[in-house]
């Protein structure tokens, strides 16, 4: 650990006050605005990861920012015992940007306990011995016991065994190994439509498709993982909406809210009719001070016209990056891109080194997998942004660096 390593993780001598869950933080950030943070030396970083698909509409939303102090002078929190001025008008909002049908909404706290949500609600509604939840393999649903169980890389697994039961994983995009894979005990399907974590691989629309009429056949239900992908990130309000289905439940969390905790569950009228008073709960879920943000950033999501304005951020990005010597390709849906490097760009590097000394030269992104990176920038980066960021990559592919030496 570096001495700024240590000083942003707290560490005096050789002992964190922290975890060791995450590793050693290489930055300690302390402001942002737009587009851009800065760390504590008042060091300037691009943010083309938004804090992992959160901050859609940058940081600092004037917004926003004046929903929360306005909310936090007033009132934060009181539990699910009462209600609060913004639950309705949220859930509201939600139903009508998922434009589905009839139904209603259930606030967590992460897209975590949303897919947790979901997995218990299915259970409810299917009832006994219809319990098994069908998902892809490198799928990510979260890291509760019951999302773990659901998400579709068996390494993750290994250090919590026995895992719940009740969980399969079938190849993505293959409609007919998913097919072969149900059976009468199967009540319901989990799928992103872009896998995220996964490597940032989207689900072909005919696959989506099958995936409805067969659930449709076999009285499945089917739960659309939206936590990364929801609320414009892919150019439509919800990456189901690509392939023109109409899902049972939804899960959704990250871009809700512009960096408050808040997630979500949606689930057509009579499937959420499954839970009872006492069924689920969560003590902060729903609170006022979260939806403030909620409702604020619902709001000028569609003030931007979020799913116009992504997609034609989109086009700007994705032009800059097919310029680039190096990239083999770039796939994902609106500002939720993979960039696939090619052996001779990497030089050895792998996705999360070339991503770190992206970052040393001012540039958030993420090493998704050993060959790709991902980038999710907010929805208002502008097109000097834009060519900023792809110019620092360019740079760190035309110099290959030691990346383990520099971070050593």
């Amino acid at each position: 650990m570096t001495t700024e390593q240590a000083a942003a993780w707290g560490a005096t001598g050789d002992h964190s006050p922290l975890m060791n869950n995450y590793g050693s933080p290489p930055r300690l950030f302390v402001r942002g605005a737009g587009a851009e943070l800065w760390d504590d030396g008042g060091n300037r970083h691009l943010d083309f990861l938004c804090g992992l698909a959160v901050t859609s509409l940058g940081h600092a939303d004037p917004a926003v920012t004046e929903a929360v102090a306005n909310q936090a002078a007033k009132l934060s929190h009181t539990s699910n015992l009462f209600a609060n001025e913004h639950q309705a008008p949220v859930a509201e909002k939600i139903s009508e940007l998922i434009d589905s049908g009839p139904g209603q909404v259930l606030f967590q706290n992460s897209g975590a306990e949303a897919n947790e949500a979901a997995i218990k609600l299915a259970r409810k509604y299917q009832g006994r011995g219809r319990h098994v939840v069908v998902s892809a393999m490198r799928s990510f649903h979260g890291r509760t016991l019951a999302a773990l169980a659901a998400t579709g890389q068996p390494e993750k697994h290994e250090p919590f065994q026995p895992m719940p039961e009740g969980f399969r994983h079938v190849a993505w995009n293959d409609l007919g190994e998913l097919e072969r894979a149900l059976s009468p005990e199967v009540g319901a399907i989990l799928l992103e439509p872009v896998q995220g974590e996964g490597g940032v691989n989207p689900a072909d629309a005919d696959y989506l498709r099958g995936v409805r009429t067969i659930c449709d056949e076999r009285g499945i239900l089917l739960m659309l993982d939206e936590v990364q992908t929801g609320f414009g990130r892919t150019g439509e309000w919800f990456g189901f909406q690509h392939a023109g289905i109409v899902p049972d439940v939804v899960a959704l969390a990250k871009g809700i809210a512009n960096g408050m905790p808040v997630g979500a569950i949606w689930a057509r009228d009579d499937v959420a009719a499954a839970f009872v008073p006492g069924d689920h709960g969560s003590t902060y879920a729903g609170q006022a001070l979260a939806l403030a943000a909620a409702r604020a950033t619902i709001a000028r999501y569609e003030e931007l016209d979020a799913p116009a304005l992504v997609r034609d951020r989109e086009a700007v990005l994705r032009a800059r990056l097919a310029e680039l010597d190096g990239v083999d390709h770039v796939r994902g849906q609106g500002l939720l891109l993979g960039i696939e490097l090619t052996d001779d760009a990497r030089a050895g590097r792998t996705g999360p080194e070339i991503a770190r000394e992206c970052l040393d030269r001012g540039l958030i992104l993420n090493g998704i997998t050993p060959t790709a990176l991902r980038v999710a920038p907010p929805f208002i980066v502008s097109d000097d942004e834009i060519d900023e960021a792809v110019g620092i990559i360019a740079a760190v592919l035309d110099s290959p660096t030691n990346s383990n030496e520099e971070t050593a």
